[in-house]
């Protein structure tokens, strides 16, 4: 009997409202939508714009010279920005960022310079930054790995007595796998102080979250863990940040664990090499266009008076600032060690590993020896082929 059957039963689950604070005109929406959450003040979502704006330019930036044949892939986070932007906004300088790999504006937003978030999509490196300096672990490529990660080390903290808060992002994909369940029912059974933020883009990769699950929301699987769960909109940068504040708080004052879904969109493709138009309805699209995260909130500072257009100019100047400084970072060659390998992968070096590193380097050595002996030879060639032709002349 196959597996791959349609099931034809209509669901009666219709998803809820989600939460949110500004609607998709960019007014504050009706109390009703706000569940008990209030606005942030000004200034905050200011500087939430601000991020906002700077990341997509990031975003598009790096799109393009992916494009252009200067990165091996980029997994673009067009649209989603008020998930990434909200949920590293309300981290604290102690706590731990988990990211998937299409987080690479929440990356930059937490501090991490252009250069080093490219690293591993060029092949310079599996992990580019300092991990313990900026407290975010590497980016995780397979699903739902690093979930398990933020238990553990948001356990750890717990044992020993310290604020720490990790915040792991997901996507509605990496809610599928054994990982992410493993990591929601411990969370939960030692009230470990973690937040999961799952950015909902509606799609892995071409499977739409419809053939993934039968529940109304991603957030609805919250209450079989034992923790609560948001379902807010993730185009909505105000609410997500209320939220994942709120979460983050519970966690630090022992509370346990916290699931928010965000639900999103995913503009662009799910790498450069993914055809979207295969699995997706252009009709979306521009449905999700005019849902845009930062219009909205644009829209919604101007209505209050907090954003001129002297500091919209200066916003987009700053964008286009970094885009130009990540064109330039990305024209140098990055410098290639092969030795490299072997840092990093024992804390006490094995003996099998160095005869390893041995026996490469003095392969690179003779590599480099015979290199120069060439290079001597053309030289006298050169040299030979000048002094003839001066004697013929």
């Amino acid at each position: 009997m196959s597996l791959n059957v349609e099931s034809l039963v209509e669901s009666p689950l219709t998803a809820p409202r989600p939460l949110r604070l500004i609607d998709d005109t960019g007014r504050a929406a009706p109390l009703d939508e706000a569940f008990g959450f209030t606005l942030p003040d000004p200034t905050t979502l200011l500087n939430l714009y601000r991020r906002m704006v700077v990341a997509r330019r990031f975003d598009v930036q790096v799109t393009a010279l992916t494009r252009q044949g200067r990165l091996a892939t980029y997994p673009s986070a067009l649209g989603q920005e008020a998930c990434e932007i909200a949920a590293v906004a309300a981290l604290g300088a102690e706590d731990w960022l988990f990211p998937t790999y299409r987080d690479s504006i929440a990356l930059l937003t937490r501090g991490v310079p252009p250069e080093h978030i490219l690293a591993s999509f060029r092949g310079d490196w599996h992990s580019g930054y300092d991990q313990n300096a900026h407290r975010i672990a590497p980016q995780a490529t397979p699903l739902a790995t690093q979930a398990l990660h933020a238990v553990g080390l948001a356990t750890a903290s717990k044992l020993k007595r310290e604020r720490t808060v990790a915040l792991t992002l997901l996507g509605d994909g990496a809610t599928s796998e054994g990982d992410a369940h493993e990591a929601f029912n411990f969370a939960a059974v030692w009230q470990a102080p973690v937040v999961f933020v799952v950015q909902n883009n509606q799609y892995a990769i071409s499977v739409p979250l419809d053939k993934q699950m039968r529940c109304r929301t991603i957030a609805d699987k919250a209450i079989g863990y034992g923790m609560p769960g948001y379902f807010v909109d993730g185009n909505d940068v105000a609410a997500m940040y209320a939220v994942t504040s709120s979460a983050m708080e519970n966690a630090r004052a022992g509370h346990g664990p916290t699931l928010i879904e965000g639900l999103t969109y995913r503009m662009e493709a799910h790498t450069n090499s993914d055809d979207p138009s295969r699995y997706r309805d252009p009709g979306d699209l521009e449905i999700w266009r005019r849902r845009d995260p930062i219009t909205r909130l644009d829209t919604y500072l101007c209505e209050i008076g907090a954003l001129s257009d002297a500091e919209r100019a200066d916003i987009r100047a700053e964008a286009e600032d970094l885009a130009a400084d990540t064109r330039e970072c990305m024209t140098r060659s990055a410098p290639v060690d092969p030795l490299e390998l072997f840092d990093h992968v024992y804390a006490t070096p094995r003996a099998a590993l160095a005869e390893q590193r041995a026996f490469l380097a003095a392969e690179l050595d003779e590599h480099a020896e015979n290199a120069e002996h060439a290079e001597h030879a053309e030289h006298a060639v050169a040299a030979s082929v000048a002094a003839h032709s001066g004697v013929n002349s």
